[in-house]
């Protein structure tokens, strides 16, 4: 007998949860409902700027003619997920729909963080998220605009660079002391802001939006920081980071992490045996994780499950990341800490200028935990994870920095 999961959710990582069970259930034993609250199926959100820089929806949709047409699945858009009966195991779509499951996957990602400074909710204030949200900011970002993105990680620089090329004049305000603070150390981040710098992006690090003003026309005019400096804009982009969509977890009576989402152990399991989360909505054994490989893992272990094979335990000591940003080559991998044990030892190479490394050995054997790395050079930084409990080669130092 055919089963039904619903998949809460179509971003990147409830497509991949969909896409991989696809795959892996050959004998065809499970029909695949997805509520999606967009009006569109996934699309890659991580090149939400090339879509500001002129791709098309197209380019960067990630559902396929086979996956549309695939009869084991049924994709319904702008159709959000609004209750679930888990004792009756029905969920009710927001259009009033009921839809029996035999598993429920929870893949509701995060919304925009957006800071409660006055004047946030003025005309020309944009998140960064969505295709709708791009298509506004395009109308107003004109050549010469003067524009503030609020946020300086990876996705405010991506969301400053991509305002640059369309003309307008960014500055960069980021609340922590340095650029990309949740990935690098000072030493990695001052590449960044180098070369940052270098394409016209104004920083301001350690300081925040205390205001935003509106003009005459009740659109934004200037912002005020918390530093006391007035900048005179002509928007404001808020790209500070993300929180877990996970207001679902008080009507579903299942429990959140510490600092949201909802919890669920090693194989994103829930509580309930027929409930799981994955991605940025899921807090693994207590911890969320906003990058897109987590969320992949995520969605293959449960695929796996689903099908009777034994899913893939989420590790969560290694948040590898590997990203090229601005032109500069950014890598983290491994850990920089050794659990129980004493604080490691770190190593740093760097030529002053646009290369920087750092590597974190544990003391009483000399192994390597983990390392950063920024670097505006090429070269692949792949064999940097394979040096994780190793004891570092004699030309580590060409291979951090070729």
């Amino acid at each position: 007998m055919t089963r039904t999961l619903v998949v809460a959710g179509h971003g990147m990582i409830g497509h991949r949860l969909a896409d991989r069970l696809r795959t892996l259930d050959t004998s065809r034993d499970w029909h695949i409902v997805i509520l999606a609250e967009e009006p569109h199926p996934a699309y890659d959100r991580s090149a939400l700027s090339g879509y500001l820089a002129g791709r098309s929806r197209g380019d960067l949709t990630l559902a396929d003619r086979d996956f549309l047409a695939d009869a084991r699945v049924e994709l319904r858009l702008a159709t959000p997920l609004a209750r679930v009966d888990r004792t009756a195991h029905v969920v009710v779509t927001r259009g009033g729909d009921h839809i029996r499951y035999d598993a429920l996957v929870l893949a509701t990602g995060s919304r925009p963080f957006v800071p409660p400074v006055p004047g946030r909710d003025l005309a020309h204030c944009f998140a960064y998220r969505t295709f709708e949200d791009l298509d506004a900011i395009r109308r107003v970002a004109r050549p010469g605009a003067r524009g503030v993105v609020v946020g300086g990680g990876l996705l405010g620089l991506e969301a400053a660079y991509a305002l640059s090329r369309l003309g307008v004049r960014p500055h960069v305000v980021e609340t922590a002391p340095h650029l990309m603070p949740a990935q690098l150390d000072p030493g990695a981040a001052e590449v960044l802001h180098r070369r940052a710098t270098e394409l016209g992006l104004r920083l301001h690090c350690g300081t925040g939006v205390a205001h935003v003003h509106a003009g005459p026309d009740e659109t934004v005019r200037a912002v005020t920081l918390g530093d006391g400096t007035a900048l005179d804009v002509d928007l404001v982009v808020f790209a500070a980071g993300i929180r877990p969509r996970d207001e679902l977890a008080e009507p579903l009576d299942l429990a959140r992490g510490e600092r949201g989402g909802f919890l669920v152990d090693a194989l994103c399991r829930t509580a309930d045996p027929r409930v799981w989360a994955i991605g940025e909505c899921a807090a693994v054994q207590g911890r969320c994780h906003g990058l897109i490989a987590p969320g992949y893992a995520m969605a293959d272990s449960v695929a796996a499950q689903l099908t009777g094979r034994e899913g893939q335990s989420f590790d969560r000591t290694d948040d590898a990341t590997t990203l090229k940003l601005l032109g500069v080559h950014v890598a983290t991998f491994g850990a920089t800490v050794h659990p129980g044990g004493p604080r490691p030892v770190e190593v740093t190479f760097a030529d002053g200028i646009a290369r920087y490394a750092k590597i974190f050995l544990r003391p009483d054997t000399g192994t390597v935990l983990g390392g950063i790395l920024a670097r505006d050079t090429t070269g692949s930084t792949s064999p940097l994870r394979s040096l994780v409990g190793h004891r570092p080669p004699a030309d580590l130092e060409r291979l951090l920095l070729p």
